[in-house]
């Protein structure tokens, strides 16, 4: 054993090779090519987000940037406190969140099923007309929803009303609009429907043949087969979908004309924020407002990553 031991000290140790020339090649036209993306990054994400945070301890006049730049420390982020329009405007975009996030994932998953089942007659057809939708631009979607469920020449209370149900002012009533600007987004949910039916076309389907011979429903094969094998696309949809929520901006505006009406029902955040900035040429101010939103963004999709562990299933090759 000794004998060994000294033979395998003995044994020289080559010294560890750096990368290739080809390694170093392959590198170097890998970022060649990601190059168009990090200039892109740099000058119009990163380089904003840095002259916005310095403006946020400042006062800043966009229109007379001649009279320069006030630095006034911590000011615009305590005022932030103080402002009761903080704290409605954010609770109209929380209000809008718990409508819209869970119809949005929950109606393109339905979409996905149905045009996955086998069936459904001219499936690729319809997977083209519920995505086509999303190729028409937002202010386009937006005014052609606004004659839809126009209250008094819209077809759709024209159509409620001749089954004697008198249709809501969808965008006059406080207590409705949110819920139409929930079903406008509707309009746009194909991208989401495209995501889900490719998880639903990537199940094993000896699972489901699995079940069906343990005598599984349709129902537990879809709680205990289906959403856990799509969670990572859900996680996926549902994390863009917080995120939409609390930018929601160019419908509430367009609807509104930049009010918030009816009664501030649709003073989103955001559109509190651009008043600031760009009616009120309030820069600073509305740069630490900026800075707030990407900050209460950011923790919940930090929660939504903390906790995706405990109901996110990912299939490793093993299984």
């Amino acid at each position: 054993m000794a004998a060994i031991a000294h033979e395998t000290q003995s044994v020289p140790v080559s010294k560890r090779r750096g990368p290739s020339f080809v390694t170093r090649r392959e590198a170097i036209w890998g970022y060649v090519f990601l190059s168009p993306w990090i200039i892109g990054f740099v000058l119009f994400t990163g380089l904003p987000m840095v002259v916005s945070l310095i403006y946020s301890f400042t006062q800043f006049n966009l229109i007379k940037p001649e009279e320069g730049m006030t630095f006034v420390g911590l000011r615009n982020w305590f005022q932030l406190f103080r402002d009761p329009q903080i704290y409605q405007s954010l609770l109209v975009s929380v209000r809008f969140a718990l409508i819209s996030v869970p119809l949005g994932i929950a109606l393109p998953l339905g979409l996905a099923l149905l045009v996955n089942s086998k069936h459904l007659i001219a499936k690729n057809v319809f997977r083209a007309l519920f995505y086509m939708p999303t190729m028409i631009p937002i202010v386009a979607t937006v005014l052609i929803w606004g004659g839809i469920l126009n209250s008094d020449t819209g077809w759709l209370n024209r159509l409620l009303a001749i089954i004697g149900i008198e249709g809501p002012k969808w965008f006059q009533d406080k207590h409705w609009v949110l819920v139409t600007l929930s079903i406008m987004g509707f309009w746009g949910l194909g991208t989401t429907m495209v995501t889900m039916l490719a998880g639903l076309q990537n199940v094993p389907t000896d699972l489901y043949e699995a079940a069906k011979v343990d005598g599984a429903g349709p129902i537990y094969s879809f709680f205990n087969i289906t959403v856990p094998m799509i969670s990572p696309i859900i996680f996926y949809n549902l994390t863009l979908a917080i995120i939409g929520a609390f930018q929601y901006f160019t419908q509430a505006y367009i609807i509104s004309n930049g009010r918030g009406d009816p009664e501030g029902a649709t003073y989103f955040f955001n559109l509190y924020l651009f008043k600031t900035a760009f009616s009120f040429l309030d820069m600073g101010y509305g740069a630490t407002m900026a800075w707030l939103m990407f900050l209460i963004v950011l923790v919940l999709t930090i929660i939504l990553f903390t906790t995706s562990g405990r109901w996110v299933y990912y299939a490793s090759g093993e299984d």
